[in-house]
């Protein structure tokens, strides 16, 4: 029988092709360019240096969360100053936290490189906080005539050092520079610190970060300078619930006022009088179901015994664990089969690309687990959606994944097993379909609560029998930009 997978070439710059988690390692490590690599430390903080009135002014404007905090600086800027411009100029923002004891050591080795003032612990300055009055106050001097703002604002790029999650936050905040008109928005590289890492894997990132080799730090800071931009579809995520429901929700989910849904459709349960709202981004993946379960379980065990988190490798083992002791691979007999799939719960509706109608589809009976998926990276780099044949494509009415097409990739995951042989990449995951716009309908029956997440970010859903929570995504308009390593 013929597999639905196989190769595919792509040389488009903008599009990202999964690749191996050997070649991510070695990648990571250096191995593929060392031969000739060497990067000089003074030339490169050279490059990526900002003048010392211009970094000591942003810094204060994000202290004192003013744009005209840092003024004196550039009122008072020395006379040594010989007009320079940085070629590169680069911040960075780490959570130093992620990657185990490594943390504060790559700190520490980035404000060496660079400068203390370009490095933002983000314990201690939030991205939005950078964009509202770090940047502001470079643009603000840029429209006053300092050549230095002015370019410094227009060529600077963000490297961030942390987990998915950490680079979703950063590309939601400078999300607010696209909002608002203000041009050019910085595109982002990726030190990876976290467990999964797949946003990083997807544009060549790597899936860990070889600590032991100083002089990948150096290469990575060089390559994130000269790396292509690629740009990244992000989706919204708009979550309603009957009132007098608690939640609570990831970094990645806000509560909002009022939320608008399409009321011409068909509900299978009632509406609450009173609704709670919630909304939120994600980059690479939205799932409901066990897979959510598992994490939510496993973020909850990590935050209560913190000393379990020695790493990516330990937590992974960890993770692995507790997969098994949640019932996706061996469901108690006492359990009724029926509960089991997301059928019992679960409508989903689908818009496919350039068609304003929304479409019901039908939920597999077996799924137990179901993701939307905009990048080719899932748990730690598989790719379940696959390398689909171009005669598949057409038979199914898809078209070939990419991260910047808006569209979602849904596929569902049927008990441990299955996923399992998913993830080892022997079979790919079932196909439901690919939308540029997703709606769920949730309502419980027999079940109290439902699993999400987004971009590894989990929580406990609650349902009710009698109303209905729907949770609708949408394609942000405008893309972020990410830079893809050479």
């Amino acid at each position: 029988m013929n597999s639905p997978t196989t190769a595919r070439d792509s040389s488009s710059p903008t599009r990202i092709v999964a690749r191996s988690s050997m070649m991510d390692w070695i990648r990571a490590c250096g191995l593929s360019g060392l031969a000739g690599m060497k990067i000089d430390k003074e030339e490169l903080r050279r490059r990526l240096s900002m003048p010392q009135y211009l970094r000591l002014a942003m810094l204060d404007s994000i202290k004192k969360k003013d744009v005209d905090g840092g003024d004196e600086h550039f009122r008072s800027r020395s006379s040594e100053y010989d007009g320079t411009i940085p070629q590169s100029p680069i911040v960075v923002f780490i959570n130093s936290r992620s990657g185990g004891r490594h943390g504060p050591v790559l700190k520490e080795r980035l404000q060496q490189l660079i400068s203390e003032e370009q490095v933002f612990d983000l314990l201690d300055v939030r991205p939005h906080e950078f964009v509202r009055y770090g940047l502001a106050c470079l643009e603000k001097w840029g429209n006053n005539g300092d050549i230095c703002a002015k370019e410094t604002r227009r060529n600077i790029r963000v490297v961030v050092a942390g987990g998915d999650g950490t680079v979703g936050w950063v590309l939601g905040c400078l999300g607010e520079l696209h909002q608002k008109g203000r041009d050019p928005v910085p595109p982002v590289a990726v030190i990876p610190l976290g467990t999964g890492n797949d946003l990083s894997r997807s544009y060549g990132w790597g899936g860990s970060f070889p600590f032991a080799w100083k002089s990948a730090i150096k290469r990575t800071l060089h390559q994130a300078t000269t790396g292509p931009i690629c740009r990244l579809d992000s989706w919204h995520v708009v979550l309603q619930m009957p009132g007098g429901e608690v939640i609570d929700p990831p970094h990645s989910l806000k509560a909002t006022e009022d939320c608008h849904f399409d009321q011409t459709l068909e509900i299978d349960g009632g509406i609450h009088d009173k609704v709670n709202c919630y909304e939120g981004v994600f980059y690479n993946y939205f799932s409901i179901g066990m897979d959510a379960q598992v994490a939510y379980g496993f973020h909850h065990l990590r935050n209560e015994k913190p000393y379990l988190a020695q790493g990516p490798i330990t937590n992974k083992i960890i993770y692995s664990s507790y997969s098994c002791t949640q019932g996706w691979f061996l469901t108690p007999c006492v359990s009724d089969p029926s509960l089991r799939g997301l059928k019992n719960i679960l409508r989903i509706y689908i818009r496919k690309a350039r068609c304003s109608e929304w479409e019901q589809i039908p939920v597999p009976r077996s799924v137990r687990a179901i993701v939307a998926l905009n990048l080719h990276n899932y748990g730690s780099g598989r790719n379940p959606w696959g390398k689909l044949k171009p005669e598949y494509l057409e038979k199914r009415g898809f078209v070939e994944a990419h991260a910047d097409d808006g569209l979602l990739e849904i596929f569902g995951l049927k008990q441990g097993w299955h996923a399992s042989f998913v993830m080892v990449e022997l079979i790919s995951a079932k196909h439901i379909a690919q939308a540029s716009s997703i709606r769920l309908e949730i309502r419980g029956g027999e079940w109290k609560d439902a699993f999400m997440q987004m971009d590894g970010e989990p929580w406990k859903q609650p349902m009710s029998s009698e109303y209905s929570t729907f949770l609708e995504i949408k394609r942000v308009p405008y893309q972020s930009l990410m830079i893809n390593r050479e």
